[in-house]
């Protein structure tokens, strides 16, 4: 997560959380082409250096909303069926409206990605442990924007989706891109699948490094994703009493023959 929160409550109570949705009208490049375009759906996951875009439409898409979408950023993926236009683009994190983030964290308030763009508005959801932490971002915000409440919601701290414990730019700390290139590699060659689909050489010979240059490569990009996916599984697993690996049984026969 990030930011650091004080929930104010004594250890071992139970905290009284509040997920909360707005919608947020201000000027932004990717609200002004939601608006342009009323059938376009945008959602915004900021990375640690860029940020990542999914763009759908349900019409084909004419040769102007094209041109925009061109000059976003990198376009990474697209496609075009029954469904729809889809399309998944990467650009740089300057353009992202970044002080909206920062008066969430500023009122304790946990920012669950993506951002959605459509019709003009910026959807945002966030999670507060307080009542009043969401009164007074709300009036902050109001200050310098339009901005309506759309909905706000109780919730035990079982409820929060694990996917804010963990957000990608902390779970890919320190990786490298190369070790990242060998990661997603692996990946997309179903060296992870049961049964495995390739084999270590076969992935290397796909590259211009030694087997044993990308096995390193490789390796560590596991290493460091699992270490950095550590503290979030704990998080996860904290509340739970549930031991199916029989780890506590373990331990406690290996005393007994001690």
């Amino acid at each position: 997560m990030t930011g650091t929160v004080n929930s104010g409550q004594p250890n071992g109570s139970s905290m009284s959380l509040y997920e909360t949705s707005i919608r947020v009208r201000h000027e932004c490049p990717y609200r002004e082409i939601s608006e342009r375009y009323p059938d376009l759906t945008i959602r915004e996951w900021p990375l640690s250096d860029c940020q990542v875009l999914e763009i759908t439409s349900e019409r084909t898409p004419t040769d102007e909303l094209l041109d925009d979408i061109s000059q976003i950023g990198t376009i990474l993926h697209e496609s075009e069926d029954d469904d729809g236009y889809h399309v998944v683009t990467q650009s740089c994190l300057c353009s992202l409206e970044q002080s909206i983030i920062d008066r969430f964290e500023e009122h304790n308030c946990l920012y669950q990605s993506p951002t959605i763009y459509r019709q003009g508005w910026e959807h945002y959801t966030v999670v507060a442990f307080d009542g009043e932490d969401i009164r007074e971002l709300l009036g902050d915000l109001r200050s310098d924007r339009e901005i309506e409440l759309l909905s706000k919601t109780s919730i035990s701290e079982t409820q929060i989706p694990h996917s804010m414990l963990a957000p990608a730019n902390q779970l890919f700390e320190s990786i490298t891109d190369r070790q990242l290139a060998a990661l997603q590699l692996a990946l997309e060659r179903g060296y992870y699948e049961q049964p495995r689909k390739t084999s270590l050489r076969d992935l290397a010979e796909q590259t211009a490094v030694a087997r044993s240059t990308y096995e390193e490569h490789l390796r560590k990009a596991e290493n460091k994703l699992l270490t950095n996916a550590g503290q979030f599984l704990r998080l996860v697993t904290a509340t739970s009493t549930a031991d199916p690996l029989q780890v506590d049984k373990t331990g406690q026969a290996e005393q007994l023959a001690d």
